[in-house]
């Protein structure tokens, strides 16, 4: 129980007296048990060291002192934060440090029309298939080529619902992505669709598969780039955790990129999600306890 104490006062869920007073324990015996056996820290110390170990090797460096202990609790190991911070020092584990993110305005210069910022008069989504974001970026490849990345993500639980990577940067990869996102999402009339300002998503083939589904297009504000910062902070993300430098070939991008996006929606803990991630979230939202 003391340990319990100790550590939801560690996390910062409530002071030492207040968990105390809830749980009925005496606060002064809880301070004479602190003070009277100071191993019981290094042991609890001893004991989750080969576990954040083994959460710090699963994730592949991805993880830090908040998702690690996270996943912790969901084992029934009740542990701060703070104290998997010190057992990763110890280890001399360090997690990949994620990059600073700067939002980059696109070059949108095109006659193919723009369609207005609908997501400036919209409330926050709050259920699944209400706001879509989507965006593309570059994968370098050996000899100084690049192959390209568009994809999809629901703004209310962060899921890349859509997604497709070619060796160019033409209307066809965008449309392939949304086309994947309809298919398997199935969204009732009058989603959004918020993209910037780029042409492939300015296309007659594209308009009209949005129109076809009664999906609302949208897109950036004109040299605004944090219109459609979500999306871009994903793509700083995917880029950071896969530490990626360049790939021999296409293939191996699409391969690295197929692994990426499973780990994303299914295993990786997202810190806007309450630690959740974008699958277990939409469960829980669909399948409530």
């Amino acid at each position: 129980m003391y340990t319990v104490i100790d550590a939801l006062a560690a996390e910062g869920v409530a002071t030492i007296a207040e968990v105390c007073r809830f749980l009925g324990v005496n606060r002064t015996s809880f301070h004479a048990w602190r003070v009277a056996d100071p191993t019981v820290s290094q042991e609890q110390d001893e004991q989750l060291t080969p576990l954040i170990r083994m959460l710090f090797k699963k994730h592949r460096r991805r993880y830090g002192a908040r998702r690690i202990a996270s996943e912790l609790r969901e084992r029934e190991h009740v542990c701060s934060p703070k104290k998997v911070s010190k057992v990763l020092k110890t280890q001399g584990l360090r997690a990949i440090q994620p990059k600073s993110f700067v939002p980059k305005t696109t070059d949108s210069r095109h006659r193919l029309g723009y369609s207005p910022n609908l997501l400036l008069d919209s409330k926050e989504p709050t259920g699944i298939n209400q706001v879509w974001v989507g965006d593309i970026t570059y994968i370098p490849l050996d000899g100084g080529t690049f192959c390209y990345l568009a994809s999809l993500m629901d703004l209310f639980s962060r899921r890349i619902v859509g997604w497709h990577l070619k060796d160019d940067m033409t209307e066809s990869l965008v449309l392939a992505g949304l086309q994947l996102a309809i298919k398997e999402r199935q969204p009732s009339e009058g989603l959004i669709h918020h993209t910037d300002r780029g042409g492939q998503y300015a296309g007659n083939d594209y308009r009209a598969v949005l129109r076809r589904a009664g999906i609302r297009q949208s897109m950036s504000r004109a040299d605004n780039c944090y219109d459609n910062s979500f999306k871009e902070s994903f793509f700083g993300t995917f880029k950071t955790e896969l530490e990626l430098t360049e790939y021999k070939d296409i293939q191996e991008a699409i391969r690295e990129a197929v692994a990426y996006i499973r780990y994303y929606n299914l295993e990786r803990k997202h810190s806007a999600l309450e630690y959740l991630t974008p699958a277990r979230f939409e469960q829980l939202i669909h399948h409530p306890k």
